[in-house]
């Protein structure tokens, strides 16, 4: 199990790392144990800004870090937030779909035989790839039956592998998800990635994972990157499907809640 340690968050004078306060005990002289605050620096494993979670004595969770080649102690993993613990490790949301697709919890990414990260498509990375394996003597003898031969083909490869574009969202307003919470070109690549290999043939799908159990449902923010909005949008009327699931989480677990939740794309001030 993992030892966490509580703090204090303090500042983040860049987006890799923040300064936090520890409470440790200390046996004086005396005999007599006291508490003494000391600040310690953390590596943040998320790059988005996260001004509305890492706010001023904020709570945060770290865990110690035992490989003498990093230059900080401790990485921060949780900040509490209106009640709830909101996971700050962004790359933990692939592997935690990643896995949630492998033991089935995603309705609709079930019968697919292969899983694999990180898929190399042009200059991209993309983060998940499927594929089905389809019995060629069965394909062809459906093709033999079928009059459009052609049309055919192209609806088998659609369904016969899939790439996926994981997003881990942590900015919730009320109980609205928004992502990104800073501009991201690179986001809009994947975007833009996607919407290519839906063209071409591909199932595509871009997954918002909301990292914060407050989140029930999920929007662009149109205010903040109104580019990645709207390639989103675009995207999505090309052909690219929407996923949007959530995490509860505690200090023992994260857990993948099994139900796509509603999104809203449009621009309310357009």
């Amino acid at each position: 199990m993992n030892k966490f340690i509580k703090a204090r968050f303090k500042d983040r004078p860049n987006r890799f790392i923040a300064i936090v306060e520890i409470e440790e005990s200390k046996i004086m002289e005396n005999g007599i144990e006291e508490k003494i605050k000391k600040e310690e620096i953390a590596h943040v494993p998320n790059t988005g800004r996260s001004k509305e979670l890492l706010t001023s004595n904020s709570t945060v969770y770290l865990l110690p870090n035992d490989n003498p080649k990093r230059k900080t102690k401790y990485t921060l993993y949780f900040v509490e937030n209106r009640g709830h613990l909101v996971s700050m490790y962004s790359s933990q949301a692939n592997e935690i779909v990643f896995e949630a697709i492998k033991n089935g919890k995603i309705k609709e990414l079930t019968g697919y035989d292969e899983i694999k990260k990180e898929k190399t498509v042009g200059k991209s990375r993309i983060d998940i790839y499927l594929k089905k394996n389809i019995n060629k003597n069965n394909k062809e003898e459906n093709n033999k039956e079928n009059n459009n031969k052609k049309e055919n083909n192209k609806e088998n490869k659609s369904i016969e592998d899939c790439y996926i574009e994981v997003k881990g969202v942590t900015l919730v307003e009320h109980t609205t998800a928004i992502f990104p919470d800073a501009p991201t070109q690179r986001g809009k690549k994947h975007l833009e990635e996607l919407i290519k290999l839906k063209e071409n043939g591909h199932r595509a799908i871009v997954f918002f994972l909301i990292q914060h159990p407050l989140g029930n449902n999920f929007k662009p923010n149109w205010k903040t990157d109104p580019e990645f909005s709207k390639t989103l949008e675009k995207a999505y009327i090309k052909g690219v499907e929407i996923l949007v699931y959530k995490t509860m989480n505690s200090l023992e677990k994260i857990e993948i809640m099994e139900n796509n939740l509603k999104f809203e794309l449009n621009n309310e001030k357009k």
